[in-house]
């Protein structure tokens, strides 16, 4: 160690040999002090810097909160925008709301005021109609009243005039009459007998051509009242407003309508109805569809009705044509003719008595096919029969009865003969020529006589019976009468005592044209008149 000590000492006196004036001493102070203020001035700078750093990130806060305020306003803005936005799409809605509830209002009470209007003036035609009635009903009694005294003034005068004629006379008005009548019945009766027998002679003459008389007038006294109830069809108005536009300005719609379809149109049956009436069921169908089309439609006009009828007459004739489809295939006939075919599916819209054709021709064939497997006859013209038997009664020509028509139509679709003589014979108008036509006669007779197949109104039946019983029984020469057969008959039973036997064909014809010209009735109606003497002893 003294070795080293020795060696710094040297090393340390040769220092300073050679720079004399240096302070040893004082070099590290002057160290220590620059250490010092070096290391305040760090420090003074780290303070500065992180005073600085304090106040960066005291400046970015204040920034961020700036921004997040910025931003928070910035939202409320828009907020407040989107608020006034809703508002006014609000308000608007709600004046929309309340312009339509204003416009709606107003329609309904114009709608109201237009009603009480429309009200108004029914009430005002309603007064105007009961007045005139009440007017009416004072007429009518008065003329009543008229009439009544009258009639009193004649009936005290006839009075009077018989009273001094039977004074005069020494007789009664009863026993006047009957002397009259005796003496000319027993004057006329025989040349009325003498006159019958010869008219019946020369109608015997000329058979064939009377036969054909006595059909067409069957046929134009069955055109009566029991008839008419099923040639007619109704149409419901909405309100009695729509007979003007039915009729139209001078008429000329409801006479382009009845042009147009051929049917006859009835406005004084109801306010609110339209009878349509016509003999052909297709024609007044059309009719009928076609008026309520144009009813739907509104526009009533000439124009508009041939195009509504026009359309309809198409549907109808393609419905007709499936009907009549549908039937021969029901029945298991194929290869007719269209035009046949169609003339079959009219069958659809025909009634007899109440019976609808298209029914009644099925049900009739079934029959008549049964009764041929049975029988063995030939299937074929039994079927063919049945379908055709009344396809006369669609025919659109007018003269001659449905056989007559049936077999024209028949023969111009060139149908055999077999099967026409089925349509010719099955009312017994020609005798039968074979079994087959003999069948479809049996198989038409039951579907039609079966209970329920027709339909009559059962009072106006009851009626008809009495009153045919009541006209035979007017006479004094009768002792009894029955209305027999549905009253298509009238059997009249003759007092021997009191008639002769020329008073059974002049009775026969006065209770004749009583009928016709008194009672409505379906086909004809047979008087027999019976005059029997009968004779009984006992031998004891």
């Amino acid at each position: 160690m003294s070795f080293f000590g020795n060696l710094s000492t040297l090393f340390g006196n040769q220092s300073s040999t050679r720079h004399p004036g240096n302070n040893l001493n004082k070099k590290p102070v002057l160290r220590k002090e620059i250490n010092k203020g070096s290391q305040k001035t760090s420090d003074q700078e780290s303070k500065k810097a992180a005073k600085q750093q304090t106040q960066a990130q005291q400046a970015q806060s204040a920034h961020d909160k700036a921004m997040q305020a910025q931003n928070l306003e910035q939202i409320n803005r828009e907020a407040m925008a989107k608020a006034r936005e809703i508002v006014v799409e609000a308000k608007a809605e709600a004046l929309n709301i309340r312009s339509k509830a204003e416009n709606e209002s107003r329609e309904l009470a114009k709608t109201a005021e237009q009603s009480q209007r429309n009200l108004e003036k029914q009430l005002d035609r309603v007064e105007i109609k009961l007045d005139w009635i009440s007017k009416r009903e004072e007429s009518l009694t008065e003329q009543r009243e008229s009439i009544q005294k009258l009639k009193t003034d004649v009936e005290e005068q006839k009075t009077k005039v018989i009273k001094k004629l039977e004074e005069a006379s020494r007789l009664t008005t009863e026993e006047a009459k009957s002397i009259l009548f005796e003496r000319l019945e027993s004057k006329l009766s025989t040349e009325m007998a003498q006159f019958i027998r010869q008219k019946e002679e020369e109608a015997e003459a000329d058979a064939d051509d009377k036969v054909k008389e006595i059909l067409i007038d069957a046929m134009k006294h069955g055109a009566t009242d029991y008839v008419s109830e099923y040639t007619v069809s109704v149409v419901q108005l909405p309100s009695e407003d729509t007979k003007g536009k039915i009729i139209g300005k001078s008429g000329r719609n409801i006479n382009a309508f009845e042009r147009r379809t051929g049917v006859d149109v009835d406005l004084d049956m109801s306010p609110t109805e339209v009878r349509l009436s016509c003999f052909d069921p297709v024609r007044r169908e059309i009719a009928r569809i076609s008026l309520e089309k144009l009813i739907k439609d509104g526009r009533i006009q000439p124009t508009r009705i041939e195009e509504i009828v026009d359309k309809v007459e198409k549907d109808i004739s393609k419905i007709t044509l499936e009907a009549g489809k549908q039937l021969c295939q029901d029945i298991g006939v194929y290869n007719l003719p269209i035009e046949l075919m169609r003339m079959i599916g009219k069958f659809k819209y025909r009634f007899s008595y109440g019976q609808n054709l298209i029914a009644h021709t099925l049900e009739e064939t079934k029959i008549g096919i049964k009764i041929a497997h049975e029988l063995k006859l030939d299937v074929r013209v039994v079927k063919l029969g049945c379908l055709l038997h009344d396809i006369g009664k669609v025919s659109d020509e007018v003269e001659g009865s449905h056989v007559e028509l049936g077999i024209k139509i028949a023969k111009k679709f060139g149908i055999t003969q077999d099967v026409i003589d089925c349509i010719a014979q099955h009312h017994e108008d020609e005798p039968f020529t074979g079994p087959e036509q003999m069948a479809v006669y049996i198989a038409d007779a039951i579907s039609g006589a079966r209970p329920g197949a027709r339909y009559e109104n059962h009072e106006e039946y009851i009626q008809r019976l009495q009153k045919l019983e009541e006209i035979a029984m007017s006479y004094k020469e009768v002792k009894q009468a029955y209305a027999i057969q549905a009253g298509r008959e009238i059997r009249v039973l003759l007092e021997p005592e009191k008639s002769k036997d020329s008073d059974v064909k002049v009775l026969g014809i006065k209770i004749k044209d009583e009928i016709k010209a008194s009672v409505t009735y379906p086909g004809t109606v047979t008087v027999t008149v019976i005059r029997e003497l009968r004779g009984q002893e006992v031998a004891k």
